[in-house]
Order: C-alpha cells, then sequence, then structure tokens
C-alpha cells in the first residue's frame, strides 16, 4: 500500500529546502528525542496538499482509506472523532432533519448540538453497567422514528466506552423505513472492517460514521476519519468539517493515518488473530475470578462490582504494579487493547491483575441494575451552554439548569445535559461517579 503523505514529508525533511515558510520550529526540535518528529512537521506548502480542499496526496491517501473500509468516501480528521461528529451534525442541519439520539453519547454531541443549535430528542438505553453501557432497543427507536414525523436521523454510540455494540444492523433496517440516516459515533472501532467477521458499522449499513484511528490503530492522537456511505453526502464531508476544524491541521497526525494504510494492508490480519487469541488466554485464566462484560475482542471490562471488588481499587493496585487501565469506577474496570498490544504485553497484565486480585480487599458482589429517567428541560442545549454560568458543588445543584456540561473524559457521559434541571437523581450519579462540582446557569 502506498503512502503519499509520508513518503512527501520524508523527502522533504531530507531535500535540505529552507524553510521560508510554517511552522516557526523549521524543522528542528529543541529536545533531540524529537528532532525526526520536527522534521516531517509542515505547513500547506506546495505539493503538501491541503486537508479541507484536498486534490493531491492527501486526497490519494483517503482514497486507500476508503477501499479499506468500503465507503462511498472517506475523510481525514486531525481533530479527532469529535471534529467528525460536528461534521455530521452539521450535514444534518443542513439537510433539515430531526436528531434522535441514544442518550449515552459523549460530551463532544452535546458541544456540536450547542453550536448548531440543534435540539435532540432522547432515547435512553437500558443501562447495564452504569450510565456507560446499555442496550437500545429497535422497537423504542421505531416509535420515535414514527412519532418524529418529519426527516430524521438516529444517532447512536458503537461501541460504548465498554465496548457492547449495537445491532446496527437492525437499527439501519429501521431507519430506511422511515427515510431517516443512521449516524454512528464509532470512534472505539476503527479496527472493526478487519475481525473474522467484519462488524464495521459501514458494513452494517450506517449512512455515517467516525473512526478515532487513534484510539484502536497505531496513529497519533487526533488520527480520525470521517466515513459515509451515501453518495449524496460526498464531496460535502470536507464542508461540513471545515466549519469547526483548524486551518493548521497537523501533518504528523495526516502522515499517521496515511500508515495505518500500510499496517492494515500488511499486518492487522495477522495482529487481530494474535490479540483474539491473547485475550481469550487472559479472560480464561480470569474465568474463576472475574466476570466480564460482553464486548467487541479488544474491551476487557471487568464486572469489579459483581465480581466483589473496588473497580478504583483494582485500578489502583494494576498502576502500582505496571498497567494503566483506560477507565475504573466503583462497578467497573475497562483495560483497552488493541491490535497493537503485543503477547509479551497480556502477559505483564496478567500478572499483575493476578498480584491485584491477590491484595485487593473483598465485599459482597453487587449486580446494580437501574434506569435513569431523563431530567427536565428547561432551555435549549445553546441557550444553555452560552448562558452566563457559574460552578458549584453538587450538593447546591439541586434544582439548578445545567449550564455547559462539564465531566471527566474519560468517560465524558453527561449526566445531565445542558439546559436540563438537576434533580435529585442526577446528584445521587454525580456522586457515584466522583464529580464534586458542575456548571450551572447563574440565576
Amino acid at each position: 500500500m502506498e503512502t503519499p503523505i509520508y513518503d512527501y514529508l520524508r523527502n522533504y525533511a531530507a531535500s535540505g529546502t529552507v524553510r521560508c515558510h510554517m511552522p516557526g520550529h523549521k524543522g528542528r526540535s529543541c529536545a533531540g528525542e524529537l528532532s525526526s518528529a520536527f522534521s516531517l512537521d509542515i505547513t500547506e506548502i506546495s505539493g503538501a496538499d491541503s486537508l479541507f480542499e484536498a486534490e493531491g496526496i492527501i486526497a490519494e491517501s483517503e482514497k486507500y482509506m476508503s477501499r479499506l473500509y468500503h465507503t462511498a468516501e472517506t475523510v481525514y480528521s486531525a481533530g479527532g472523532s469529535t471534529l467528525c461528529i460536528q461534521a455530521m451534525l452539521a450535514l444534518m442541519k443542513q439537510d433539515g432533519r430531526q436528531v434522535i439520539a441514544v442518550r449515552n453519547v459523549h460530551r463532544a454531541f452535546l458541544n456540536a448540538c450547542a453550536l448548531l443549535d440543534i435540539s435532540p430528542l432522547w432515547i435512553m438505553p437500558e443501562y447495564s453497567g452504569g450510565i456507560l453501557s446499555g442496550t437500545v432497543d429497535t422497537s423504542a427507536v421505531e416509535a420515535a422514528l414514527k412519532e418524529c414525523g418529519k426527516p430524521s436521523c438516529l444517532y447512536i454510540t458503537s461501541p460504548d466506552y465498554t465496548g457492547r455494540t449495537s445491532d446496527i444492523r437492525s437499527l439501519a433496517a429501521v431507519c430506511r423505513r422511515y427515510g431517516a440516516k443512521l449516524l454512528v459515533d464509532n470512534a472505539h472501532g476503527a479496527h472493526l472492517a478487519f475481525l473474522p467477521k467484519n462488524i464495521h458499522p459501514m458494513n452494517l449499513g450506517a449512512d455515517l460514521c467516525c473512526d478515532s484511528a487513534h484510539k484502536m490503530l497505531p496513529a497519533l492522537t487526533g488520527g480520525a476519519m470521517l466515513h459515509t456511505s451515501c453518495k449524496e453526502y460526498v464531496g460535502r464531508l470536507k464542508q461540513a468539517m471545515s466549519f469547526f476544524g483548524s486551518t493548521s491541521p497537523s501533518y504528523l497526525v495526516m502522515a499517521s493515518l496515511d500508515l495505518c494504510n500500510r499496517y492494515i494492508c500488511d499486518c492487522i490480519a495477522d495482529d487481530i488473530a494474535d490479540g483474539m487469541r491473547s485475550v481469550q488466554k487472559l479472560k480464561s485464566h480470569f474465568s474463576d475470578k472475574l466476570i466480564f462484560a460482553e464486548s467487541e475482542p479488544f474491551h476487557i471490562t471487568v464486572m469489579a462490582a459483581e465480581c466483589g471488588y473496588n473497580g478504583n481499587e483494582l485500578a489502583e493496585r494494576l498502576r502500582a504494579n505496571g498497567a494503566e487501565c483506560e477507565y475504573s469506577d466503583s462497578s467497573l474496570l475497562i483495560l483497552l487493547m488493541s491490535p497493537m498490544s503485543r503477547t509479551e504485553d497480556y502477559a505483564k497484565l496478567t500478572e499483575a491483575l493476578d498480584t491485584a486480585l491477590r491484595s485487593a480487599r473483598k465485599h459482597e458482589p453487587i449486580k446494580e441494575s437501574f434506569s435513569i429517567a431523563l431530567p427536565e428541560k428547561a432551555m435549549s442545549i445553546r441557550e444553555a451552554a452560552f448562558s452566563p454560568c457559574e460552578e458549584i458543588t453538587v450538593e447546591e445543584a439541586e434544582g439548578r439548569i445545567c449550564a455547559s456540561v462539564k465531566v471527566p473524559c474519560p468517560p465524558a457521559i453527561p449526566i445531565a445535559a445542558s439546559g436540563e434541571v438537576i434533580d435529585r437523581r442526577c446528584i445521587e450519579l454525580f456522586r457515584r461517579y466522583n464529580i464534586d462540582k458542575v456548571l450551572v446557569v447563574r440565576e
């Protein structure tokens, strides 16, 4: 697989050309360890193409990526899936579609709604494992689409933060019956197209989908892709992204996406096969001690509370033994691996987890089950997000209107959305997720 962006940067760095252009570092680093990276970091000079008006090496690389994912068009983002989410919603705004969203969205979705003045209709998932994970009832989706009565779209997150995937094929079929578009935040699933069974949203019927390559593929942080299967959106993705993206996107990030094409062609199938065997071996090793949530292969989600442990304590003990987790709370421990994880990584993780379990305190197993009702809506997302606000303690927040959503990332899933009235149930959830302060609209 050719790598036109990376090849251009490497050749330019070796050319000795006097850099009478940005960036100000002129290809030189103040730290020797970064010198090779700085030498490849350029701006939109002659021959280097331009991300939002791509016709040269960037467009060529994006076409390679599109072929790998079998899409009508795939474009690059150097601003992560956040930029892709903004672009997807901008397209829906241009189409005049009502956005229907499953509630366990990332805060990037809410911020995009604030910028675009979108008021989504919410579908509550059937939660399991806290607010991070839940199943989507297709009958609830159909009811929402039928009740909407105007052009609409369905926005879902799959995989969710714990690695659970939705039944996208069924959801896509429901959307087609009602002329709705299916948008998928697949930030944690760039690798799903290359599993033994292709379960990537674009293969299952999604109309628009974002992938954070940096989460599951060997790309630099911020590297993402926006895919579409619809001819009507071909040529429109970049314009939608340009509303929000920097006019100076990182060439290092784009080069890493370029190199992902080569990795996918040459290595990913073998790495996925090896990784899936290693994950299964690890899960088998702990089968009598731990309960693992249903997930795609590379999310190892431990249902800590159900096993009699505190997820945060396990995370601390893992950290002390040389393994850093993706996320923990009192109930869950999420260990996020990828096709790039090596056999020795799984061996070290197994040893660290063994040590952690030997020293961790045990309590009575707790199987949590709860449902969350939508808080009362008092203002639009945009009105609340851009209103004068103040930060107060969670204990003071009952009855106040949530302003901008301020939740930690990860997992960045809102408990109260902008414009909603914070009630006692919200406060209990804030406490559970160790959120001490919230932003509320100033009275």
